[in-house]
């Protein structure tokens, strides 16, 4: 049987114990920790591979919505709150499932399972080169080696292949967890790029065919680490 770790973070003791309880009826669950600040966990996620994390909305220092925001992508988040006006800016930041107070052990397990779901689809992909995509009501097998680039269309994603284009409304958060860095990469808050479609990079705009792709301060670290290049040579090439 494989474990999933959990961590919880939550303002209220009660509901503290209430979510350890039913996390100790779940085989499949391993408890890491439980926070009651919210900055303290999300410099503890920043540092320990956790699997899925129970967040409460409304907490002092970081909301859950701005703890998601700030936190690794690569965790499913369920969601535990009263107040349910949260649940549509929530699902617009991909979280797993959303946890309406007082819910039972069998809304909780089922939260559970669609989360270890989607982690087992996450670590088939990241060993693969295929991804299924989701659009028009079916899926759509993609070979993430011919990815161009997938660029963000208001509320859809369209992604760039050779021979096609494929509009989803899946996001990018989404991509991010399931896709591995070495095929396609995030570099603007609007594009991901294949890196074997790279033709050059000069001023941090990388040339795709007649495309040129800005690289955003916020992704460029993990972008030049992943293709072995610094920033400093990568702003000059081509000069």
């Amino acid at each position: 049987m494989n474990r999933y770790s959990c961590i919880i973070v939550e303002d209220e003791p009660l509901a503290i114990e209430k979510i350890k309880k039913m996390v100790l009826k779940v085989p499949e669950l391993e408890l890491l920790d439980c926070f009651e600040n919210s900055v303290e966990a999300l410099s503890f996620l920043k540092n320990n591979p956790v699997d899925i994390v129970f967040l409460d909305v409304r907490m002092d220092e970081l909301s859950g919505i701005e703890f998601i925001q700030c936190a690794p992508a690569n965790c499913s988040f369920i969601l535990t709150t009263a107040y349910d006006e949260y649940a549509l800016q929530g699902y617009d930041l991909n979280i797993t499932d959303y946890l309406l107070k007082p819910y039972s052990l069998k809304r909780f397990v089922q939260a559970v399972n669609k989360a270890i779901d989607q982690i087992e689809i996450q670590r088939d992909n990241s060993h693969g080169q295929f991804l299924f995509v989701k659009t028009e009501g079916r899926h759509v097998k993609v070979d993430l080696e011919k990815v161009l680039f997938i660029e963000g269309m208001r509320d859809y994603r369209r992604i760039h292949l050779p021979d096609q284009r494929i509009m989803t409304l899946q996001t990018f958060t989404e991509f991010e967890k399931v896709i591995p860095k070495k095929w396609v990469i995030r570099v603007h808050k609007s594009y991901m790029v294949g890196i074997n479609a790279i033709e050059s990079i000069e001023r941090k705009r990388i040339k795709i065919g007649d495309k040129r792709i800005p690289v955003s301060e916020s992704y460029q670290k993990e972008f030049y680490k992943q293709i072995n290049l610094t920033s400093s040579s990568a702003s000059t090439s081509g000069e």
